[in-house]
């Protein structure tokens, strides 16, 4: 089996790769990162007018290329320096589905392989053992926490797991939830938690008015399923001595957010921050406090431990999951009860224990124990005959 999946093409689709800021393109590169580790050395599947000024074509070729999708009409990829592309294929996947209510098809040239598809895109390569990556189902269960279309974004869900060969999600609190709104096969899904290998930062300063171990850090866009107005009520009932630093751009209905958290005078807010300052962040804070109201993994968590930094999340579902009893928990919903935790913060043994026991839980999910995680995948999915196509 081992020799089946050396053998087997792999492919990626690079939608996401090179991107900083969410957590999709963090697990995008993670993924690569492990497949590569693996020895798979995956083709990426790229659309050039992705991310790019559209190219003006000429009413005849861009008719065309919109005509294949209204048409339900596969698509070829064509063979590129190390990789296969075509253009418009994420743009045009999003209106074959609106027209069709399913996936637009690729054909590849060579032999089929096993394709990684990153995020829930209406796209398949006929021939080939597709996989999805659907980081959650929060789109559904929590329509007012999201600007997702959730009736839409369940059909889409819907037509994945009729077309995938498998479905992978970051958490079995995801995989319970998608499984719960799909009503659909469980061994279809698979909880493949992702893995990478956070060094400390030293690179970049820390930010003037920000010390060392002085600074309770929150990491992610200011949106209301991030719970940041709660978060910042209860620092402020807290009578904790370390002010609040909120690291993250504005994101879906901020405009109802930003002010108030400009009107906290223990919160400090960082609206842009690169990937080295992030790292110097969370190595330097005493804390990285991440109540957030629902979350399909929480990368932040994985990101701080590895840096032996201190968490607290929030209680239940995948945040509890994936801290593995090692961070302080709080219903993200009590102001008190975080409250509560953000005071624990202050007590000197409480954060050495956190510290050390984050260290530990930080090494499941490393990049090699991710890669580890896939293989076994990939092996089952290669065990097992495939009606492609």
């Amino acid at each position: 089996m081992a020799g089946q999946t050396q053998n087997t093409p792999f492919a990626i689709d690079a939608r996401m790769l090179g991107r900083e800021g969410t957590g999709v393109a963090t697990y995008a590169a993670a993924l690569l990162d492990a497949l590569e580790r693996a020895g798979r050395a995956p083709i990426r599947i790229t659309d050039p007018s992705c991310g790019q000024p559209m190219r003006r074509a000429r009413p005849p070729a861009r008719w065309a290329r919109w005509t294949d999708a209204l048409l339900d009409r596969p698509r070829r990829l064509r063979r590129t320096q190390g990789g296969l592309a075509t253009r418009d294929i994420f743009r045009l996947a999003q209106v074959h589905f609106d027209r069709h209510g399913t996936m637009l098809r690729l054909r590849a040239p060579g032999e089929p392989g096993i394709v990684h598809w990153t995020y829930p895109l209406p796209i398949r390569i006929d021939g080939w053992i597709n996989i999805y990556t659907v980081h959650d189902a929060i789109p559904i269960f929590h329509p007012q926490l999201s600007q997702i279309d959730p009736v839409r974004h369940r059909r889409l869900l819907e037509a994945l797991a009729a077309s995938a060969e498998h479905i992978l999600t970051v958490s079995e609190a995801a995989r319970a939830d998608i499984v719960a709104a799909l009503d659909c096969d469980p061994a279809i899904i698979s909880a493949c938690s992702p893995g990478l290998d956070i060094t400390p930062a030293t690179a970049a300063p820390l930010p003037a008015g920000i010390a060392a171990g002085e600074f309770l850090l929150f990491v992610g866009s200011v949106e209301p399923r991030k719970n940041l107005l709660r978060l910042a009520e209860a620092h402020r009932r807290s009578g904790s001595p370390y002010p609040l630093v909120i690291a993250g751009p504005d994101g879906w209905r901020a405009d109802e957010i930003a002010p108030r958290l400009a009107a906290e005078a223990a919160v400090i807010r960082l609206p842009y921050v690169d990937r080295p300052l992030l790292m110097t962040l969370m190595e330097h804070a005493r804390a990285l406090v991440f109540p957030t109201i629902t979350e399909g993994f929480g990368l932040p968590i994985i990101e701080a431990m590895q840096l032996g930094t201190p968490v607290l999340t929030s209680r239940g579902g995948a945040t509890e999951e994936v801290a593995g009893g090692a961070a302080l928990l709080a219903d993200p919903l009590s102001v008190d009860e975080l409250a509560a935790q953000i005071g624990r913060l202050s007590d000197e043994a409480t954060v050495v224990a956190l510290r050390s026991g984050g260290l530990g839980r930080g090494a499941a999910f490393t990049a090699a124990a991710f890669a580890r995680r896939l293989d076994a995948v990939h092996a089952r999915l290669l065990a097992k005959p495939h009606a492609h196509g």
